[in-house]
């Protein structure tokens, strides 16, 4: 294998093998959680060995815990006892078979089968002097070391436990939708006739870092002066799990100085690109989640079942494209009444790599 990801707990019993730490939400299925945990059972002293996978809502800095209140709320959990093995052993994957060559003699297969309708890992972009964890939806293997599996009422060492934090991502679906399109008239109250906006692209879903083409046309039928034209790419996050907030976060506007005279007709394409490189300094904006050390996009839009329940996903992150036409001179680049925006959606994700999941299907037909 290219690379395991690997972790030991503070006492050297227990040792996490993972393949890989992003797991792909198919929306009707998600890929298996599959690794191997190493146990050395001679410092167990008669305790067992458990691991779990848990899904959590983080909604406030971790360092804050200590005044009495949690701000993490566990949307789902599993546990499995691994050491003593209880219940049936399942066949292993071929990711496992490929661990346990890494792990040896004391290595332990296990599966875990995330729900579809959980949510996708989503992080909120801390502030500079923020510490701890990010705010958001995490998933993380655990695997520890305890009396019973509920650790409730059982204080765990920290030397006895060892975790990995994973990722369940998704990517732009095959089938992509026809591209949204908008039409706006707009009547001045000293004009006889209307200014007729019309936005459209050429299709709805762009992928992270991709150029995305808004066509613009306008039939100008007043004696009014389009003095620009400004566009803006604008993501919205639902905060759903604990209070009905709603974040909107600019993350992309430009202004073009294409002026459109009076009973005239215009049309363009503009082409912008909303990049999170531009936005490093935003707190709060939504980013797909983030593991240690690696890169991150803009969150992907948050793609659900028509009978999915809302409430499970924490956070539903959503982007628009603002079309607007400056009529009049507002102070430091501000709108007035008199200027006209038209709305359309997008849907920003990011493409399956090829590569990669045609050597898991590859692995796991075998």
């Amino acid at each position: 294998m290219a690379k395991v990801f690997k972790k030991t707990s503070g006492n050297g019993s227990l040792c996490l093998y993972l393949g890989r730490r992003d797991f792909v939400d198919h929306v009707e299925h998600v890929d298996l959680v599959d690794g191997v945990l190493k146990v050395d059972p001679s410092a167990l002293n008669g305790r067992k060995v458990w691991i779990q996978l848990a899904c959590a809502f983080r909604y406030g800095r971790e360092d804050l815990d200590v005044i009495g209140v949690s701000f993490r709320k566990d949307i789902w959990i599993k546990r499995i006892q691994m050491y003593p093995s209880e219940g049936t052993k399942t066949p292993n994957t071929p990711m496992q078979d490929a661990l346990l060559k890494k792990a040896g003699d004391q290595g332990y297969p296990f599966t875990f089968d995330i729900p579809a309708h959980l949510p996708c890992s989503v992080s909120l972009q801390p502030a500079p002097e923020d510490a701890g964890k990010p705010c958001g939806v995490d998933y993380e293997v655990k695997a520890y070391i305890a009396n019973e599996d509920d650790e409730t009422d059982e204080k765990v060492d920290k030397k006895d436990t060892c975790r990995l934090i994973i990722r369940k991502i998704q990517y732009a679906p095959n089938e992509l939708a026809a591209g949204p399109k908008t039409d706006l008239n707009k009547q001045f109250m000293t004009a006889d006739k209307p200014i007729h906006v019309e936005a459209s692209m050429e299709k709805e879903l762009y992928y992270h870092g991709d150029p995305i083409p808004v066509k613009v046309k306008v039939n100008n039928e007043t004696s009014k002066v389009v003095k620009k034209i400004k566009v803006s790419v604008h993501q919205i996050t639902d905060v759903l799990l604990y209070s009905a907030d709603k974040y909107h976060k600019c993350v992309l506007s430009e202004e073009f100085a294409d002026q459109i005279n009076a009973n005239s007709t215009f049309e363009k394409e503009y082409r912008v690109t909303p990049l999170l490189a531009n936005n490093k300094e935003k707190r709060g904006l939504s980013l797909d989640g983030k593991l240690k050390d690696e890169d991150t996009n803009l969150a992907s839009s948050t793609i659900l079942l028509p009978n999915m329940d809302k409430q499970m996903q924490g956070l539903v992150v959503s982007y628009k494209i603002k079309v607007t036409l400056v009529m009049g001179g507002g102070l430091l680049g501000s709108l007035t009444l008199s200027d006209i925006t038209a709305e359309l959606p997008l849907v920003l994700m990011s493409p399956k790599p090829a590569g990669l999941i045609s050597t898991l299907n590859r692995l796991y037909s075998q």
